[in-house]
């Protein structure tokens, strides 16, 4: 197999500054038949990026080339791809392949695909690793080659500079709301006005619902307002909290640290839904199943989606006027664009104007 260099930031997991992002050469291998090569625009940074390079989740495969929130143009395509052409503006969420033949993948569901390996992750390889060490690179770089049954088309009235983050926060957050059939009418929570919270207040109000934005920080109350929240939720206000009580029909919530859920399942409505997603381990306390059960609740979780439901919240947004509020930012703020997000200091997502690798 031919590869070619392709200038990246990434992480060396070195014992000294090796969680550091810095410049560095990845070898990617030529584009097969089915494959295209892109040059990539924009990449969005996602919290995920800073768990993964930190090896939060003890699964980091070393070097490590965060992005997959990557919006680019089409520089060479494989000689059996026929939906899309060089020139192409294209996105590439969380997956650049899958098995494609078991029934989660032909369910159009390729997040949970069934294959061996699972399915192949942007960045960090296979989702279930294979004990090879097989590695794949993300975003943060000048290019990326991608299976073509994975690539998601840009709507030309989508502003590329700013689309990135649904790839990933847009459709982690607009999967479970479509899935749970959230409509014109409900009263829905979202818990964390953040990367993923303010995607998913613009989403849930555009399909219909009424919003109330729930977090802990007083200063959010604007900006949860100006995203279309109908009203702000302080959840430190034990009074304001008890007054919600028996509220929601739906709430998501989007915290991705370790919390206690159990005051927000007192929120829901009987028969109301809360799904958390973004947390990839347990709550910081049980669940009590009684406040679950008395009332029928339902609490559950849910991850990223497919390609078809990504391209359906790519074409949602752009039908909708819906973009992510982002920050542009140079490939060598990265370091301390991580220390940020870790300090929730960002409103609300970052993106990297990805020509500025070049200058490096």
């Amino acid at each position: 197999m031919e590869t070619f260099k392709s200038k990246a930031y990434g992480a060396s997991g070195s014992l000294i500054g090796g969680k550091t992002l810095k410049p560095m050469d990845v070898d990617r291998n030529e584009p097969k038949d089915n494959e295209v090569q892109i040059e990539v625009l924009y990449c969005g940074v996602c919290h995920s990026d800073v768990h993964q390079v930190a090896n939060d989740w003890a699964n980091t495969i070393y070097p490590c080339v965060p992005g997959h929130e990557v919006i680019g143009r089409i520089s060479k395509t494989g000689s059996s791809v026929s939906g899309f052409k060089t020139g192409d503006i294209v996105g590439v969420g969380c997956m650049i392949d899958s098995c494609q033949q078991c029934s989660a993948c032909h369910d159009g569901v390729e997040q949970f695909c069934e294959g061996p390996v699972g399915q192949t992750m942007t960045y960090n390889g296979y989702w279930k690793p294979d004990g090879s060490g097989y590695n794949t690179f993300g975003g943060y770089s000048d290019s990326i080659v991608v299976n073509e049954a994975f690539l998601i088309r840009i709507p030309d009235n989508l502003d590329i500079s700013k689309a990135a983050p649904i790839l990933c926060a847009g459709v982690t957050t607009y999967s479970p709301l479509n899935r749970w059939k959230v409509k014109s009418g409900d009263k829905v929570g979202i818990i964390g006005i953040g990367g993923l919270g303010h995607m998913a207040v613009q989403l849930a109000k555009a399909m219909g619902a009424e919003v109330t934005a729930i977090t802990t920080m007083e200063e959010k109350r604007d900006a949860a307002l100006a995203l279309g929240a109908d009203h702000v939720l302080i959840s430190t206000d034990k009074d304001a909290m008890k007054a919600y009580e028996a509220t929601f029909n739906y709430i998501l919530c989007t915290i991705p640290e370790a919390f206690d859920v159990n005051p927000y399942i007192d929120l829901l409505h009987r028969f109301g839904s809360l799904v958390t997603v973004g947390l990839l381990g347990p709550y910081e306390k049980p669940v009590n199943n009684m406040q679950v059960a008395m009332q029928n609740r339902t609490v559950g979780g849910s991850i990223i989606g497919g390609v078809a439901k990504t391209q359906e919240v790519i074409d949602f947004c752009a039908e909708h006027n819906i973009l992510p509020e982002v920050q542009m930012i140079e490939i060598d703020d990265i370091n301390d664009a991580f220390d940020k997000i870790k300090d929730e200091e960002v409103r609300f997502r970052y993106v990297i104007d990805m020509k500025s690798l070049q200058e490096v």
